[in-house]
């Protein structure tokens, strides 16, 4: 008579795996992404066959990833085998609201791949490596190669584009004469705020380069008649006498010494009873789970930057002459982050 071997729980080692695979998945996104295949079935299911003759890929392969896919709710196969969208292939589609394609063909990008393959190299030294890996600055190898710029730039650009609605969802700026968002680019947040708030003005704070498409932004918004552009640096004097300054996903990109200058530049120029309002995410301090501690994984690799908790921006704030007086979470994953001059 056999004996069957003790049969073990594995279920924990399983889990893991399909973790470690992730990456595995994340070409399979943006592989589909960059062929369109959400695009051309916006106007219905198709089989692979035809997604396959639509976006000029083999039909076996296609249908290999899309079945992938399908497992994690990426697509859909229908009963008789054609495949449809799901809530989140759909955001796949170049022309959706909140589209995530930018990103999924960013982590698609071989230099992209190249720089995580050395995030080892940031944990043991604690440094940030991409200056090592390329010899300069993240903004100086952005210029000496615009096409991974372009892509990067995007990616980035839809997830911050999607974080306006629920910031002014959650969030009162009417409250405010004048606000000046710091180091704004295009400025779609304080175009957002200006259509909520009719009676605020305000200044848009970039270099001269991020604002060349900035007057048909805010034209197109109809309140150019309320907006003035300021032209500076990061670290730059501010317009003064504003009553409102925002930060949206700049302070996470300093150093603590830089973050703590470009503070002390609002509160020398803040009007008094003034509110200086960072928007970032703001860390759990439970580690649950948090876009916020992945993105501090991009900023620890590329920048030798960080995310930080509640905690940590109180102490930040109080540096640079401000007390942090609430932070206002919103439906997206970032918060705003509120101070007073003191």
């Amino acid at each position: 008579m056999s004996v069957l071997p003790e049969v073990r729980d594995q279920s924990d080692s399983y889990s893991l795996l399909h973790l470690i695979q992730g990456a595995v998945i994340t070409q399979a996104i943006s592989v589909a992404a960059r062929l369109g295949i959400a695009d051309v079935l916006a106007d219905g299911p198709l089989s692979a066959g035809d997604i396959a003759a639509r976006v000029g890929s083999d039909p076996g392969a296609t249908h290999r990833v899309l079945r992938a896919l399908a497992g994690h709710k990426v697509f859909a196969v229908r009963a008789d085998g054609r495949y449809e969208h799901t809530p989140l292939s759909d955001k796949l589609r170049e022309d959706a609201p909140d589209s995530m394609r930018g990103f999924a063909l960013l982590m698609n990008h071989p230099t992209l791949w190249e720089e995580w393959g050395h995030l080892s190299a940031t944990v043991e030294t604690g440094e940030a490596n991409l200056p090592k890996l390329r010899g300069t600055g993240a903004l100086d190898f952005f210029h000496a190669n615009p096409g991974y710029a372009r892509v990067f730039f995007q990616a980035f650009g839809e997830l911050s584009a999607s974080e306006t609605d629920p910031i002014l969802a959650a969030y009162d700026f009417s409250r405010f004469g004048t606000v000046v968002d710091v180091i704004a680019g295009r400025g779609n947040l304080l175009a957002g705020i200006l259509k909520q708030a009719p009676d605020v003005k305000g200044v848009l704070y970039d270099s001269e380069v991020a604002t060349v498409d900035s007057p048909a932004l805010f034209e197109a918004a109809g309140v150019a008649d309320r907006l003035t552009i300021a032209h500076g640096g990061y670290l730059g004097q501010l317009p003064a006498g504003a009553d409102a300054y925002v930060f949206k996903h700049i302070i996470h990109d300093f150093h603590e010494a830089d973050a703590v200058t470009a503070l002390r530049n609002a509160r020398e120029a803040i009007a008094p009873g003034g509110r200086l309002l960072v928007v970032e995410y703001v860390l759990p301090e439970n580690n649950e789970k948090h876009l916020g501690h992945t993105i501090d994984l991009w900023l620890m690799l590329m920048l030798g930057a960080r995310e930080r908790t509640r905690a940590e921006y109180a102490e930040l704030f109080a540096k640079a002459g401000f007390e942090l007086t609430g932070v206002v979470a919103t439906s997206a994953p970032v918060s705003v982050i509120e101070g007073i001059p003191v």
